[in-house]
């Protein structure tokens, strides 16, 4: 997959917008920042403000050099096949750590309540976003329902992806809606509840297909 500068250039800038965001309010803040907050998005953990730097290069700085490298090292370059849906799908991701960054950063500044449906919501609509793209994906080793079954068969992986792409998309929707409606207790469990049927539905639908086909 050939680098394109010009592609590249509006996902810098979002890797870089938190980093700005933060140096815009580094010296009002005070040495010890609040880190950690619990399912009610209370504040329970406080720590040095240098660690909001780790923070931006666990989110959109590692998704941009994830995105970066794969292509790189897909032995089968099944990604390349994907076209500029790989990279829709890499400024889509990109854009959303960058977004959630500037959210934590904006309530560390704030030293108020953390507002963990803001979270939620912003995951809601990264599921929907994967979930969008599932059935362009090509069959690979890095990006979507890489289990032995889908790896093993073309077939099944589109016949994974299609149904995966539907739930995942239609799950993430409904999730979102649910999180804004509900209180923040109950929508936490809706929340994990979502994601361990999003996960597992595909897995075992991959299995089936299988056991069909031998």
């Amino acid at each position: 997959m050939k680098y394109n500068l010009k592609q590249e250039i509006p996902l810098m800038a979002l890797v870089t917008l938190p980093f700005a965001y933060l140096a815009y309010i580094w010296n009002s803040l005070p040495t010890e920042v609040p880190i950690h907050w619990n399912i009610k998005g209370e504040i329970d953990g406080y720590g040095s403000k240098d660690q909001l730097i780790l923070l931006l290069f666990l989110l959109p700085v590692l998704t941009y050099v994830l995105f970066q490298i794969i292509p790189l090292i897909d032995p089968k370059k099944k990604v390349e096949k994907m076209g500029n849906k790989f990279y829709h799908l890499k400024f889509f991701m990109v854009f959303l750590m960058s977004l959630l960054a500037v959210f934590i950063l904006y309530f560390v500044q704030s030293a108020s309540d953390y507002n963990m449906k803001i979270v939620y919501v912003l995951l809601g609509f990264m599921i929907v976003g994967i979930g969008n793209y599932f059935p362009a994906l090509k069959p690979n080793y890095f990006i979507g329902i890489r289990t032995p079954w889908t790896l093993e068969n073309e077939a099944i992986w589109k016949q994974t992806h299609h149904l995966g792409g539907k739930l995942w998309f239609l799950g993430g929707l409904l999730m979102t809606l649910l999180v804004l409606f509900l209180p923040l207790e109950t929508a936490h469990l809706v929340f994990m509840v979502g994601i361990a049927i999003l996960v597992l539905v595909p897995i075992i639908f991959s299995y089936m297909r299988f056991r069909a086909s031998s």
